[in-house]
Parts: C-alpha cells; structure tokens; sequence
C-alpha cells in the first residue's frame, strides 16, 4: 500500500463527500479509489467512514485521523514547494509595510542589505502609522509594533521597545526633573499627532495610571515633535526607537523610567499560510537574523 496516496484518498472522500466525486477529482477509478480505502483502513485497523447504500459519514476515528493526514499532506506540499525554490534563483515581487520612523530608520536599511543579498527580489515598500490589513491590501509581510490580534496572520517576535517620556537637558534644568507621572499632569507637552490631549499611561505597583500632559505644540509626524521637544519645548512620549539617538546626543533625557508600561513586541507579520513563497520565507528570515534579541 502507498501510504501516501491512501492518505490523499481519505481525505479526498472526506472532501467530496463521495467516493464517486473523489475518484473524479484524483483521477482515477471508483474501484482503485475503494481499495486504496480498504487497505488504509485494514492498515490502521479501524473504520474511517460509516457506508451505507444512502450515506457516507466520518466515523469517530475518522474524524480524529483527517486533521492529522492534512498535516502530512501540506507538510509534504511544503517540502516540495521548497525543494523547488531552492533549486532555482529566488526572485519575485515582495510588498512590505511597516510604521513610518522605524521602517525609515530600521527596516529600510535591513531591506536594502537583503536585496543586495537577493539581485532578482523586486520590493515595494509602504510606510503607515495606521494599522494596515495585510489580506486586503495585498501585503506579503509586515514589521508592527503591537500585539497581534488578526488571528488570519502569524507572528514572529523580533524584539521589544519601549513607551518612554523625554525632555531636553536644558528644560529639565529649568523646569525641574518629575519624580512621578502625576507631576506631568497639566505639563507642557509635545505630541506627534494632531487627534487632540490623549492620556499617558505609566505603570506603579502593577496598576495602570494615566495622565494627561497639557497639549503645548502638535504635529501630524512624530519626527518634528522629536525635534521640537529636543528644542525644549516640553515632554514627550515616543518609542524608545524614536528618542535613543537623540538621547545618546545628549539632546534629550529620558524621565520617569520606574514608571514605563511593559515593553511592546516587534514582530514580522505574514498570512497564515503554509506555502509561502520562497522570498517570503527569505524575507523573514533575514529580518530575523537582522533584529535578533532587538531590546530597545
């Protein structure tokens, strides 16, 4: 018996519902399409359908069996998609998404290298703060900055940032540096967003707290508010991506790190399908290997 086909068999009847329509659709015989069923189910020992003149039903046994025979099947599409690949150049058209600062100050850069790595990948890459649906917009892969919710996708952590406040040197030696997120109340602030005041969120003593910083200077881009706040115009709140080569400037200070919300996952974001193109694969290998152990 060919192990292999009497699985494709079994769940083709499965599929189909019919012993006649399974036959049609592999392309073979009822008589060949029997036997193969036969000799599955004299090899396991057990019945896979209840038959009757009328009626084709998954036996108990049947229905635990038919999850496990996809798993073998697509498992074995799988490894032959990927011995095709393998054995020729990869190529193809990539479309990628991911926030605009980190995508311009992180993912760009990795995209390049991989391109230089892979001459024949085509890429095009869309740069959003909203959140992006992958499916319907027709993305292979994207680089967020939250948790997933989408269970349609997959997600591959490659690392954490942080949610940080930040001020310059110079308004902190004026104005005072806060001991505790309720001094910011009512601060000047900066916001990179133009939605109107939005709370701030710390955490003590494993409670949540929120404030609410006196909105002084908004833009509708975070990378003007980063400018603005390193001038002295007030705090802000931004990633830690966002602020640390500013901070390693000596342009801003971070404050209130006692206080900061529990970091937030980077992943590399993907449909949830087993036969992903063999750049796709690539692609998200390499900002694998790119962001390992990111910790921001």
């Amino acid at each position: 018996m060919d192990r292999f086909k009497a699985m494709q068999t079994f769940v083709q009847i499965a599929d189909q519902g019919s012993m006649t329509r399974a036959a049609a659709a592999l392309g073979t015989s009822l008589p060949v399409v029997v036997r193969s069923l036969a000799a599955l189910e004299a090899h396991l020992g057990v019945r896979l359908f209840h038959r009757t003149t009328r009626r084709l039903s998954l036996t108990d046994e049947g229905r635990h069996y038919l999850p496990s025979a996809r798993e073998v099947l697509l498992a074995a599409d799988a490894a032959d998609l990927a011995l095709k690949d393998e054995a020729r150049e990869l190529g193809g058209h990539l479309t990628i998404t991911a926030p605009v600062l980190f995508g311009h100050m992180y993912v760009a850069p990795a995209i390049t290298r991989f391109m230089q790595r892979y001459d024949q990948v085509r890429c095009s890459v869309l740069l959003h703060d909203r959140t992006v649906n992958l499916l319907e917009e027709g993305i292979d892969v994207g680089i967020r900055i939250s948790p997933l919710a989408d269970s349609s996708l997959v997600a591959q952590t490659l690392g954490t940032v942080r949610r940080v406040v930040a001020a310059s040197p110079d308004y902190l030696a004026r104005h005072g540096t806060p001991r505790h997120p309720r001094e910011l109340d009512g601060a000047p602030c900066v916001r990179g967003h133009v939605d109107g005041p939005t709370p701030w969120t710390f955490h003590e003593g494993g409670k949540t707290l929120s404030v609410t910083p006196q909105s002084r200077l908004a833009f509708n881009h975070l990378a003007p508010a980063i400018e603005a706040c390193a001038a002295g115009m007030g705090f802000g709140s931004f990633f830690s991506y966002q602020v640390l080569p500013h901070v390693a400037q000596g342009r801003l200070a971070l404050v209130l790190e006692d206080f900061e919300p529990p970091p937030r996952p980077v992943s590399v974001i993907y449909p949830n399908a087993r036969l992903l193109p063999a750049r796709t694969r690539a692609f998200i290998d390499w900002m694998k290997a790119e962001f390992s152990g990111l910790r921001m």
